[in-house]
């Protein structure tokens, strides 16, 4: 099974600056003018599952709530360090989670829409 997450957005290209430079996701496809719609997929290549956002002319309506997350667990220290690092250069804030055990299992940021992200570093914990 393939997953992709879509999500319509009134900032796209904000979007994209985020997941890629922030997040370290990659470019791998977009469409333009699909039956009045704008887009972009991000993941990496090879894997079973990508991000996907699009854009149009009709505005998008988020109520993203504070348990409403997308997960990423890096897999090594060094892939979390360079993740925490390009958060700090990029100037994302950080914030509290609403569940504790994001606060104790990694870091909350959110992204141009205000939508959490948190970059967790249980897999590294559970290594030492």
């Amino acid at each position: 099974m393939i997953l992709r997450v879509a999500r319509h957005t009134d900032n796209l290209e904000l979007v994209v600056k985020f997941y890629t430079e922030v997040i370290g996701l990659d470019i791998i496809g977009d469409f333009k003018n699909h039956e009045g719609y704008d887009g972009i997929f991000l993941g990496k290549e090879n894997l079973d599952w990508h991000l996907e956002f699009t854009t149009s002319d009709e505005k998008a309506v988020h109520q993203p709530d504070a348990d409403d997350l997308l997960v990423f667990y890096p897999k090594t220290s060094e892939e979390y360090d360079r993740l925490t690092e390009r958060i700090t250069v990029h100037n994302v804030p950080r914030a509290q989670a609403k569940n504790p055990y994001w606060n104790e299992n990694g870091i909350l940021i959110l992204d141009p829409d205000g939508f959490g992200i948190v970059i967790s570093d249980l897999r590294i914990k559970l290594q030492k």
